[in-house]
């Protein structure tokens, strides 16, 4: 049972959760953003999923059932077969002696307890609301190993390779995968799922199978099935069968000495949505990059290795940014996601559209903001420049290790070191952490002599003492890993007066963080300390991802 925002809006005004002026002017700023009233509610934190769930139940007359903080078990999911749990969208989460507690995303389904009944055994049957996102998660219970289906489909004698191909998919939108890699090997083939940044095994397929499965998928990504000594490129539109908007995948095909290896990005849509405070931009540096922003002019650079959540975070400040009084125009290789509101353009080096080209072609659409996905070369940063010069607010990735070395990085590329200094607003760094699962997180004392590892800064970070930090033990939410999510580690370098003469000097990148050490800066591992400290990472992940400074 979808809920549309007018209804949401009316449910949550009725029940006291929001008052009706404070209903209005969200509304207001939403549709100046074009922005969803529910989305807006829940990212400016006037509501909370929890708030939203139980208005919802209230409305409906029914109990709040809050499967995030009190996740089902894998038992209690196998109570309802997985085919009536699909249909009628439900979930056992809580059993006594005489009654048996069940949460729906729609209560007012026509015959939903007598339907129950078939399959459940009880004295009664107690219905309660859930919402939809939640329901959805806990049908990851039902899934079995990806070898299990591979055997059932190959025993049924059915078409084989779409039927794995659609089975590969269909786990990875469940398991929230970032990338699916399908890799040859002398006598098999191994599929391998990236979850949270991290490579898992997810199956073997046999080798007799392998190349009508990467034919399907080359006939799906429109490529080439008779080309096997070249890389091919392509994108799948997936709808899956379990509904929801459809996915895109990227699709990349390249040949290795063992066969055809896959490599596949999942454009996941919950991204779309995510907020600055979503991706863990804490108040602070959220503040200074609000300051930022609102400049008029001016370049803003993200920067982090391949994989670092910098389109994400641009993808978000370009939310915060779009409103109908201003033009933002991209050029992206390739767009990742659509933005209503937003013009983008795909590079394209066959067409000779590259990100130099574009740029110069945006600078004559009347833009106010100009995005531009990478600045790869000196063509392209000198047009950047001179476009955050001349009157545009500009957006852009880098690579750089950190956000001191970045400055130097972009002087190298031949930019005049004055020019720099006069359009460079802020610089930020980033990575990736794994969040701690919440439905397993238990605390945890943390020795001394573990502390000393971390080496003197660590310490002084963290303070003396014994301190409490946080893991997770496994559970079927996390899939037995202890985390559930990625959140972001930042390093923001605003450029003040002092930082602009020193730029103007070509400084090293030694000499760019004695300055801004002693203006508040905050550095990426302190940043990482600190969501140790509040128990959304583990010490242990964040020094898998930066090591100690």
């Amino acid at each position: 049972m979808q809920l549309d925002d007018l209804k949401i809006k009316e449910i949550l005004v009725r029940e006291n959760y929001l008052a009706e002026s404070d209903a209005k002017a969200a509304e207001k700023i939403a549709a100046e953003h074009r922005s969803s009233l529910t989305a807006y509610l829940l990212s400016s934190n006037l509501i909370s999923q929890e708030l939203l769930g139980q208005a919802i139940a209230e409305s409906l007359h029914t109990p709040y059932a809050d499967l995030r903080a009190h996740p089902p078990t894998k038992e209690m999911i196998g109570l309802i077969s997985e085919v009536m749990a699909r249909r009628l969208r439900v979930v056992v989460y809580k059993q006594t002696k005489t009654e048996i507690f069940v949460a729906t995303d729609n209560p007012e389904q026509e015959g939903l307890v007598d339907q129950l009944k078939k399959e459940l055994e009880a004295a009664k049957i107690v219905i309660a609301y859930a919402l939809p996102v939640h329901i959805d998660t806990t049908f990851a219970g039902y899934q079995k190993g990806l070898e299990t289906r591979f055997s059932e489909i190959i025993k049924s004698n059915k078409k084989i390779a779409p039927e794995l191909v659609n089975q590969i998919f269909e786990d990875a939108l469940t398991l929230r995968v970032s990338d699916i890699h399908i890799e040859p090997q002398e006598t098999r083939a191994l599929v391998r799922f990236r979850i949270d940044g991290v490579l898992h095994d997810a199956g073997i397929i046999p080798l007799e199978y392998i190349e009508t499965i990467i034919n399907r998928i080359k006939i799906q990504a429109k490529l080439r099935i008779d080309e096997h000594f070249n890389s091919q490129d392509g994108a799948i539109r997936f709808t899956s069968v379990n509904g929801g908007p459809p996915t895109d995948l990227r699709v990349s095909i390249v040949p290795t000495l063992d066969g055809e290896k896959v490599a596949i990005r999942i454009l996941s849509n919950y991204i779309r949505e995510l907020t600055l405070s979503d991706i863990g931009i804490s108040e602070t540096l959220s503040a200074r990059l609000q300051e930022s922003i609102k400049k008029p002019f001016g370049m803003i650079l993200v920067t982090g290795p391949t994989g670092s959540g910098k389109t994400t975070t641009l993808y978000s400040l370009i939310k915060e940014l779009n409103t109908r009084s201003v033009n933002i125009t991209t050029i992206e290789d390739p767009v990742e996601y659509k933005i209503d509101g937003v013009n983008q353009i795909q590079a394209n080096a066959q067409t000779n559209l590259t990100f130099a080209k574009g740029l110069r072609a945006i600078a004559r659409q009347d833009p106010n903001i100009i995005f531009v996905g990478e600045i790869r070369d000196t063509e392209t940063a000198d047009i950047a420049v001179n476009a955050a010069l001349t009157g545009h607010l500009l957006l852009s990735s880098f690579h750089a290790n950190n956000a001191a070395a970045a400055i130097p990085r972009f002087i190298d590329m031949g930019i005049e070191p004055f020019l720099v200094s006069s359009t460079l607003e802020l610089v930020i760094a980033q990575r990736l952490v794994r969040r701690i699962c919440n439905s397993c997180k238990v605390s945890e004392p943390v020795s001394k002599a573990r502390l000393a590892k971390l080496g003197i800064v660590a310490n002084n970070l963290i303070g003396s003492g014994e301190h409490t930090f946080y893991r997770g033990k496994d559970c079927p939410k996390c899939s037995g890993t202890g985390y559930n999510g990625r959140i972001g580690i930042f390093e923001f370098i605003t450029v003040t007066p002092e930082l602009q003469d020193l730029i103007a000097r070509r400084p090293s990148t030694k000499e760019i963080s004695e300055l801004v050490s002693k203006q508040k800066f905050v550095s990426m591992f302190a940043d990482g300390i600190e969501k140790v400290k509040n128990g959304l990472t583990s010490l242990e992940e964040l020094l898998r991802v930066i090591t100690a400074q």
